[in-house]
């Protein structure tokens, strides 16, 4: 699959570079770390002249359609990004392509630094070198403040019986709270649950723990396990300005414990 990301890459780049009004090509996600692997996307960063922006936007599906068989193209809206990326799948050979337009002012703010594949007088790679690349991290506070009420939510839900609803709870919890905090801890950067695999063996067995299965004593585990896994990761990486919210966890707990019993088919595990 790498050959042919690498063929689709060289196709793409003699394409967009005719057009006077890009100003480079690169490529981000696993393509900056060399670990594009048979199962990857491409992730092509179109730049774009700011005084052409809003022009070739409008004719960004017209871009894609040039680039190869498309069979199915949709803008990234699900991810934020309703205007400036759109998901792509080409035939021969299948793969995914995700093609974002910035303008050129837009690389002075960026989580990564793609790799510049082409590029007209070296202008990507100037206006990367006067900035420096920022990738979102975990606010400790900001998931403190919030973790409780979710615990509160997820135990509810339980107690309903709304056992679908417990499962992608969790999925939530664990994608935003649980695997970037264990990525942090495993010095690896935060993408939710991406790369979870490659924690620690403990890290990754208090993580598999937090995976239920539709019964409520699976879904009671996983609350607890995700709860234990959180506050084990809270000391991980505490922040030394943290304020716990101990009462709203003493509570929570409570009100969860209270569900399980209520529950003779669920055991108390915390």
């Amino acid at each position: 699959m790498k050959h042919e990301l690498q063929t689709f890459l060289g196709n793409a780049i003699a394409k967009l570079s005719s057009d006077t009004r890009i100003l480079g090509v690169a490529v981000a996600g696993s393509w900056i770390t060399q670990t594009t692997d048979d199962y990857s996307e491409l992730d092509l960063v179109i730049v774009i002249d700011n005084l052409f922006y809003i022009q070739t936007l409008k004719e960004r599906y017209s871009f894609a359609e040039r680039l190869g068989q498309i069979l199915s193209v949709f803008p990234g809206d699900h991810l934020g990004e309703p205007h400036k990326l759109l998901i792509c799948l080409y035939g021969n050979p299948l793969i995914q392509v995700n093609l974002k337009f910035l303008k050129l002012s837009d690389l002075e703010q960026r989580i990564e630094n793609p790799v510049v594949v082409w590029e007209r007088d070296g202008i990507l790679t100037q206006k990367m070198s006067e900035s420096i690349s920022q990738h979102p991290m975990p606010r400790l506070q900001w998931i403190e403040d919030r973790f409780w009420v979710w615990i509160h939510y997820a135990a509810a839900k339980l107690g309903r019986g709304e056992l679908f609803e417990v499962i992608d709870f969790l999925s939530f919890l664990r994608s935003q709270v649980l695997g970037p905090l264990a990525s942090v801890k495993n010095k690896q950067l935060p993408r939710g649950s991406r790369k979870l695999e490659a924690v620690s063996p403990e890290d990754f067995s208090d993580l598999q723990k937090t995976v239920a299965s539709y019964n409520r004593q699976s879904c009671a585990d996983a609350i607890y396990a995700s709860i234990l896994l959180y506050q084990k990761l809270r000391i991980d990486i505490s922040e030394d300005q943290l304020i716990k919210l101990e009462e709203a966890e003493k509570a929570t707990i409570k009100y969860l414990n209270k569900i399980v019993r209520e529950d003779g088919n669920v055991g108390h595990r915390h």
